[in-house]
């Protein structure tokens, strides 16, 4: 199962309850190979040609993941195309859990969770998630 970060819930209740602001941002998977958790402490991947993967363009014109739909007892979101890393360069270790984060590099975590199966990335791999392989769901 994905999380709202401690970000994301405070800024849907401020714009909720509070007049807040908030728009689509640019939005990116990041890769971990410790929990993320909703504090955002994890240890993301890094070095090695590893760079986050940009999977919606604020304002974008096609969505990076299908629309949501009905997964009792909540709602579900999975991406619509390939997301394909670079070509890791040196090892990037064991990847565990997922992040999508608003900004290329630093930036808020948006959502977390973990990978159903770990996979250790090596010299020359490439860290693919195939259609409808990243799942989002929300209780």
């Amino acid at each position: 199962m994905s999380a709202l970060s401690d970000y994301l819930e405070a800024a849907l209740l401020d714009f909720l309850l509070n007049d807040g602001a908030l728009s689509s941002p640019d939005v990116y998977l990041a890769l971990y190979t410790s929990d993320p958790t909703d504090a955002d402490v994890g240890t993301e991947v890094s070095g090695g040609g590893y760079a986050r993967v940009q999977v919606h363009p604020s304002g974008g014109d096609s969505p990076a993941f299908a629309a949501a739909a009905s997964d009792p007892p909540g709602f579900k979101v999975a991406n619509a195309d390939d997301i394909t890393f670079p070509t890791a360069t040196e090892a990037w270790g064991t990847v565990t859990h997922f992040a999508l984060r608003d900004a290329a590099s630093g930036g808020n975590p948006l959502f977390h969770g973990a990978f159903d199966d770990s996979k250790t990335v090596g010299v020359d791999d490439v860290f693919k998630l195939t259609a409808g392989n990243l799942v989002l769901r929300l209780e």
